[in-house]
């Protein structure tokens, strides 16, 4: 089972690495942003809206506050900086919501109707939420892929090298 903490130290390493993504991506002209590379959601462009649907629906869901959307798969944003601004606005709201989650929360059991198959699901809540980093990482990963093959190197985006204390041993990462 995760805790509070890891919560908390995978919102910031989110925000991080969605910063560093966003300022390379930003120096890329939209026509090439948004052409189709052979991803599973095509583009640049359609791996970040991905990103902001999947962290809106689960963030929906834990915060009891569901988001509709034209649904997976379709553009939140065809805009960039709109895209780039809601990003910003959700993970801050990610910030905020992992800094007031209790163990007693992540422990209990979870439902959600999946918009996927719509069957309902209970879960661990732990589960879920370890669900909505994996998706991240996994995602970004693709976007770091995508983003290498253009020639764009987005740097070192190990969680130890994040330019923030060390949660455990409050020191710098070397």
């Amino acid at each position: 089972m995760i805790d509070p903490s890891y919560c908390q130290l995978m919102s910031r390493y989110n925000h991080w690495v969605n910063q560093k993504l966003y300022a390379i991506c930003a120096e890329i002209p939209d026509e090439e942003r948004k052409q189709d590379r052979g991803a599973f959601f095509k583009s640049i462009h359609g791996t970040l809206n991905h990103l902001l649907y999947g962290d809106r629906v689960w963030m929906g869901r834990f915060t009891e506050k569901p988001f509709s959307s034209p649904g997976m798969g379709r553009d939140l944003h065809s805009d960039f900086e709109q895209l780039r601004q809601e990003r910003e606005q959700v993970d801050q709201e990610i910030l905020a919501w992992a800094n007031d989650l209790s163990a007693e929360w992540l422990a209990q059991p979870f439902n959600y109707t999946s918009g996927i198959d719509r069957k309902t699901r209970t879960l661990p809540t732990w589960v879920l939420v370890t669900h909505l980093f994996n998706h991240q990482t996994h995602h970004r990963g693709q976007l770091t892929t995508l983003l290498s093959q253009m020639g764009h190197d987005l740097g070192v985006t190990d969680l130890p090298w994040m330019p923030e204390p060390d949660v455990v041993n409050q020191q710098q990462p070397i």
